[in-house]
């Protein structure tokens, strides 16, 4: 998985890149606008043609002569991308969106697909540019390749992403000693089948006042100062949300041979909350907006990224991580498998029938537990 390494070029450096920042935004923005009009005339261009006529562009502007040839190419790739994308939504019946002008503030990074890179120690050499020094967090393994290179600006901080091949080498599966069961929530941003809970730390939330604050300026002068700060701040909330998820998966694939999880439809879930949660992990009635209640905090604990997570280091240690259907996981009693329906509002389960009674999420995480390793010894895991 690539992940962004802080890259750190000098003044002159910077505005280099920032000049093949701003002529890749150009070529994006006139191809867009050819493609348009060609299309109006009824003769629709090709990523083939504009990239044929990328000799001519060259010629009649030498700027560009700083700009990797491959550089140029993968930005007419990406705007080509985004129509191929376009004509299947369109196709498909769902919401469009097409490709749209890019602003200086909404072109942010260009990609290397082949060469014009290399890395040697601390430093990467980027055609144009020169040795810029970079941290590297992790070393490339032997057998790998880089095959990619994108350099990236948040703020004023840039970022070197380098995607890597690596040969396919089977790890033999373990065979199972220790298995959970997680059952993801608000209340607590997970509640493990051995009684384990893990905090939800609220990243957002946490920080919302702050980012209240600097949006009411910035809203009124548009100062870069304040634009500086209210993005310094959300890369703090996305360095933060990360660094834990990292930590929570890691922790639970040192210690379980078996992870089972909920497969949550945690986009359609996020569309159709309408509970608000309160800042003590307790609901609000139904009925307010959906704008100021669960969707935020869902995408706020970032459930589907820490399952990607779990699901790649567990790939790289030969245990298993299962996804199991969420039907009815908190409904039925974990004792003796009993309906016991019950509103998100009612945090206990009381089982009518054999009288268990446990707290909802911990009699859930029991029964992905029990489907989690039915599955498991079907084979299907």
């Amino acid at each position: 998985m690539p992940s962004n390494t802080p890259l750190y070029p000098t003044p002159k450096q910077a505005a280099v890149i920032e000049q093949q920042f701003n002529l890749c935004r150009w070529l994006h923005n006139t191809a867009l606008e050819h493609r348009i009009t060609s299309f109006k005339a009824g003769k629709p261009v090709s990523y083939k043609v504009q990239a044929n006529e990328l000799p001519e562009i060259k010629e009649a502007f030498p700027e560009f002569g700083c700009v990797h040839s491959q550089v140029l190419q993968d930005g007419l790739k990406r705007l080509d991308k985004s129509f191929q994308n376009f004509f299947r939504r369109v196709k498909q019946g769902e919401t469009p969106g097409f490709p749209r002008f890019k602003g200086k503030d909404r072109f942010h990074c260009i990609t290397y697909p082949q060469s014009g890179f290399g890395i040697t120690g601390s430093r990467i050499y980027l055609s144009g540019i020169g040795k810029v020094r970079l941290r590297v967090h992790r070393d490339i393994m032997k057998d790998a390749k880089v095959k990619t290179c994108t350099i990236k600006k948040s703020g004023n901080q840039w970022y070197c992403i380098l995607g890597v091949e690596i040969a396919n080498t089977s790890i033999p599966k373990k065979v199972v000693s220790s298995a959970v069961g997680i059952d993801l929530g608000l209340e607590n941003f997970a509640t493990l089948s051995n009684g384990e809970i893990i905090s939800n730390p609220r990243h957002l939330r946490k920080s919302e006042e702050r980012l209240k604050e600097i949006q009411c300026v910035y809203s009124i002068k548009k100062s870069k100062a304040k634009g500086r700060k209210l993005t310094k701040l959300h890369r703090k909330i996305v360095n933060q949300r990360n660094d834990f998820l990292h930590k929570q998966s890691r922790g639970l694939v040192n210690r379980f041979d078996l992870i089972a999880y909920e497969d949550l439809n945690i986009k359609g879930m996020s569309k159709r909350c309408r509970s608000v949660e309160n800042e003590d992990g307790s609901f609000a009635p139904n009925g307010q907006s959906a704008k100021s209640g669960l969707n935020k905090s869902i995408n706020d604990a970032a459930w589907g990224k820490f399952i990607a997570m779990v699901i790649y280091k567990v790939e790289d240690t030969g245990k298993y991580a299962v996804a199991i259907n969420p039907r009815n996981t908190s409904q039925i009693c974990s004792n003796c498998g009993a309906l016991e329906k019950k509103k998100l509002s009612q945090r206990v389960h009381n089982c009518s029938v054999c009288g268990y009674a446990v707290h909802r999420d911990l009699n859930s995480a029991h029964n992905i537990l029990r489907l989690g390793t039915d599955l498991l010894k079907e084979g299907y895991a």
